[in-house]
């Protein structure tokens, strides 16, 4: 294993949100070359049962990033009113069955009866009307719980717009994505940010415009069937760059 004494490296344990702030402190702030994000749980922490992100696997039901801080995952179904914790379930997990799921999650979590991963997924088994294909049932309410639970989208948001002030001219930003709600804000995002925006909309004429500060480079890279084969889980990943554009003037 490589060691990490090179001075020019170093390594940061911090949340995404927390870029622009890292980089002030650094003096890095328009500087910096490269951002690749790579977005969700990676596999240790899927594998690691002790973080309770897998309900593949028994463990606690945790699954927050940094287990320092926050509200655990059983904790917060302890809580929960049922028609909010259906709500995460349909719109982070876009999940079908999500009422009939809250219910019973709700039920139980407030009975004691929701301790673990095994718990939770064996319960979302149980009372889910039809299987997918090749998909466990609790898939999806893992996923939601697990975003609501870390902020997810709220601290994408927050890292693409601090890219647009820490990354340099040229300087690229990478994103991986591994589901659709991760890769529209992206995909939006970029878009967005390559246009000229009518600063004064609802006028017959555009007055005034802002610059575009980013350039999409090249189309969503998908990976091949042979990168699928070597490594399952990047099935569903979905890679998009864009490039900082000078500032005008």
């Amino acid at each position: 294993m490589q060691s990490f004494t090179d001075p020019r490296f170093e390594m940061v344990h911090s949340s995404f949100a927390d870029l622009l702030n890292i980089c002030e402190q650094r003096g890095l702030v328009g500087k910096i070359d490269g951002i690749l994000l790579d977005l969700g749980v990676s596999s240790p922490q899927l594998d690691e049962a002790e973080r309770g992100f897998s309900f593949m696997r028994e463990g606690p039901l945790d699954m927050r990033m940094n287990p320092l801080q926050g509200q655990s995952a059983k904790e917060w179904l302890k809580e929960v009113d049922e028609s909010t914790l259906a709500s995460v379930l349909r719109n982070y997990g876009e999940e079908r069955f999500a009422y009939k799921i809250a219910r019973a999650v709700s039920h139980d979590a407030r009975q004691g009866l929701i301790n673990t991963t095994r718990d939770l997924a064996e319960l979302i088994a149980r009372v889910a009307p039809s299987k997918e294909r090749h998909k466990h049932p609790a898939t999806r309410s893992f996923q939601a719980i697990r975003i609501h639970i870390n902020h997810e989208l709220d601290v994408l948001k927050t890292v693409l717009e601090a890219a647009l002030q820490v990354l340099a001219p040229q300087g690229r930003l990478s994103v991986i994505s591994f589901h659709s709600l991760e890769d529209r804000i992206v995909k939006h995002f970029m878009r967005d940010q390559s246009k000229v925006k009518d600063l004064f909309p609802g006028l017959p004429i555009l007055v005034a415009g802002s610059v575009p500060m980013l350039k999409v480079v090249g189309k969503a890279c998908f990976p091949t069937d042979e990168e699928c084969a070597l490594n399952p889980r990047s099935r569903s990943a979905v890679l998009r760059v864009a490039e900082r554009l000078s500032p005008v003037g």
